[in-house]
């Protein structure tokens, strides 16, 4: 970085007018503003002809990171070309080479990325910088070498176009969260009241329009009980739990259900420190309700008051002092955290990285136990710098175990609000696209968000974040979102809900056919939960696709609506929940259910799943609508024919055919029989004998029968 000096340089008498001409044409009326050039290329889209190694890949060259670099096969010609997005005002060209430069080469432009013209060329390069003056309107840059200078091949540490975009007046970052993020701070009035009154509102309102976000500046809050409905969220603001401390509960029960917390969805805890009122607080919730970087002082209660039926959960990065009580729990996973003991397990309890975890015993108790997560990296959270919000986005851990944040302040960096644009109720799809071109990351403040265009995630290392369950539908059968072949992006904490229009699918990571290498810098998505039907008529092909390899899908729930409005067998038509295309992606805590045909389809090599859940759809109206060729019924989980290696740990498949409980799948689980393809600890159930499952895993595993919802289990497959 360069040093600067202790005094201001000295203007000339020429740069001296130059300036006060400057300063005179700014305040002269009718003086024309010119958009300063800025740097447009940086995070966007990028291809090679080739690259050297999975190490060199062609986004390294617009990360903004001069210590990674793209670098070619050892070959004449190769080039590198960058999607700007949208055409702009080229005005310069600077590219940073490395010890293996191009002496001859271009610099090209286009419009459609197939007709070219030549807006630089030189024959006598000499490597370093090279810093070009350019002119034209163009959407895509290309770098086209026609001779190296050295035996290797074409390295490039930064690609850098500048220019100005037509995308009208530039967007602020930052600013207020909004009405429904309510802050509170120790010295607040009548927090108790605030909190009652919002739950009172969302306690049962499953497919409601309300959203909101509770946030809790660091200190020391007594006698609360803080009861969490539906959409709500709650998080303290420190860098580390222990920061905020609620000498009370944070409580979700099942009163406004009869005592059955089956459908206690769609909320979250993040963040805070808790001592219990009676040593025990209580977290009786289901899917799509995570307990992320908490630390309860005491013990933690998963099922409703009276022990009603419960189908959760998840649990990652906390710290429980006592014990977690599971009790009617029928599934649970807990991620990279510290537990007192555990008690109890139903069907499918799964740890991964868990210091006091029981010991791997499947099928009796059900516990599947791994001592570390393969790789993990902690969901982005807003917390306070002094007076100022900021994002941090924590550090890649591999083969983690316990806490990020137990042993002094957690690994990764911090994002000013400033460098987010804060998406309030109203803006529209095509201001969120200006946004995310700008250079912006979106921070979601709660709401429902119509998009009737994609939103498109183009640069490396963007940050979407959703506060307090943040909603996106999809008008007139668009995709929500889609991400690009980049580096390190973070999707956290959203749901998208499908539109009327059928979709083709809701969430996209990457372009089908990408075969560039992310694991040093993986994309993860976290928390965002897909929804097809159940708050109204939606529709889509396919809910999640990952294209991008070494993706980290850490915590989802997929879910076609089994109850609310909009729902039938063809009303919520959706054949696929969750599509894998890409290599070495990893899932840790997903659940997958009620899809028309595979609720999850794995086509990509070296996949891993740690936890899997999962219900049939109840709906199938009799056994030929779910007749699979010569199968009966469509697998729950289908690894490709094609794959040859692929690993899973601590699986579930429930069928509940209640419109025809004669209906008979002949698996939960279909794989190719090859040694590098493992299945470890599965289980498929029948519930209450609404249908049956003729094997758990291709043709092993023994058949469920008769109504007593007991498990057939499988340990180790092949």
């Amino acid at each position: 970085m360069p040093r600067l000096s202790d005094h201001p340089p000295r203007l000339t008498a020429a740069a001296l007018a130059a300036v006060l001409m400057a300063a005179l044409l700014v305040l002269l009326p009718g003086a024309a503003a010119q958009a300063a050039p800025v740097l447009l290329s940086q995070g966007r889209p990028v291809t090679a002809s080739s690259q050297e190694n999975g190490g060199t890949p062609a986004s390294a060259a617009v990360d903004g990171d001069n210590a990674t670099r793209w670098s070619s096969q050892f070959a004449d010609p190769q080039w590198i070309q960058v999607d700007l997005g949208a055409p702009a005002q080229l005005s310069q060209v600077v590219l940073r080479w490395e010890t293996a430069y191009a002496k001859a080469y271009r610099i090209e432009l286009s419009t459609d990325g197939t007709g070219w013209s030549t807006a630089y060329s030189t024959t006598t390069a000499t490597g370093g910088v090279g810093t070009h003056t350019i002119t034209g309107t163009a959407r895509y840059v290309r770098v086209y070498g026609t001779q190296r200078a050295t035996e290797w091949g074409y390295s490039l540490y930064e690609f850098q176009v500048f220019g100005t975009s037509g995308g009208g007046p530039t967007l602020p970052g930052g600013g207020d969260l909004g009405p429904n993020v309510i802050v509170f701070d120790p010295s607040t009035p009548n927090i108790q009241g605030r909190l009652d009154e919002v739950f009172r509102q969302q306690e049962s309102a499953q497919f409601g329009a309300g959203r909101y976000q509770f946030l809790f500046k660091p200190g020391t809050y007594n006698g609360l009980n803080a009861q969490i409905g539906f959409y709500t969220s709650i998080s303290g603001l420190g860098l580390s739990p222990d920061d905020t401390t609620i000498n009370g509960d944070v409580t979700v029960d099942a009163g406004w259900f009869g005592g059955n917390a089956t459908q206690n969805f769609w909320r979250s805890a993040e963040n805070l420190a808790l001592n219990p009122v009676n040593g025990t607080d209580r977290w009786a919730v289901s899917q799509a309700a995570p307990f992320r970087r908490m630390h309860v002082k005491g013990g933690l209660n998963l099922a409703p008051d009276g022990f009603g039926w419960a189908s959760g959960g998840y649990i990652a990065d906390s710290k429980i002092d006592g014990q977690v009580g599971n009790y009617s729990q029928q599934q649970w996973y807990t991620r990279d955290s510290s537990i007192g003991s555990w008690g109890n397990g139903v069907w499918n309890q799964v740890f991964s990285g868990v210091q006091g975890a029981p010991a791997q015993s499947f099928p009796n108790p059900p516990y599947t136990t791994l001592d570390t997560t393969p790789v993990s990296r902690e969901k982005p959270f807003l917390y306070l710098d002094g007076s100022e919000f900021k994002v941090f986005v924590p550090a890649k851990r591999v083969n983690a175990r316990g806490t990020s944040w137990g042993n002094g302040a957690p690994q990764g960096g911090s994002l000013p609000l400033s460098r987010f644009y804060v998406v309030k109720p109203g803006t529209t799809a095509a201001t969120m696209n200006q946004a995310l071109d700008q250079g912006l990351n979106l921070l979601f403040t709660p709401g429902v968000y119509h998009v009737d265009q994609t939103l498109r995630v183009n640069r490396a290392d963007t940050v979407v974040l959703g506060l307090g369950l943040a909603t996106l539908v999809p008008d007139n059968g668009v995709t929500a979102m889609k991400v690009a072949d980049v580096d390190g992006v973070r999707l956290a904490g959203f749901l998208i809900d499908a539109g009327p229009v059928d979709s083709p699918s809701l969430l996209e990571v990457g372009p089908a056919g990408t075969t560039t290498d992310h694991a040093a810098n993986p994309t993860t998505v976290q928390d965002v939960f897909i929804r097809v039907g159940g708050a109204g008529p939606g529709r889509a092909d396919v809910g999640m696709v990952i294209n991008n390899h070494d993706t980290i899908v850490d915590h989802t729930w997929i879910w076609r609506a089994d109850h609310g409005d909009g729902v039938g067998w063809e009303t919520n038509r959706a054949d696929y929940g969750f599509r894998v295309n890409g290599d070495d992606v990893l899932a840790t805590g997903l659940f997958v259910e009620h899809f028309n045909k595979y609720d999850v389809q794995w086509n990509g090599e070296r996949g891993r799943t740690v936890f899997y859940q999962n219900e049939k759809a109840y709906d199938a109206p009799n056994q030929a609508a779910i007749q699979n060729g010569s199968t009966k019924g469509y697998a729950a989980y289908k690894v490709a024919d094609s794959v040859t290696v692929h690993e899973g740990w601590g699986l579930g498949s429930y069928c509940y055919y209640n419109v025809d409980p004669t209906i008979r799948q002949d698996h939960g689980f279909q794989a190719p029989v090859r040694p590098g393809v493992k299945f470890h600890d599965l289980l498929v159930v029948s519930l209450g004998g609404k249908g049956q499952y003729e094997h758990v895993i291709n043709t092993t595993g023994a058949p469920t029968s008769g109504t007593s919802t007991t498990p057939s289990t499988v340990v180790s497959f092949p």
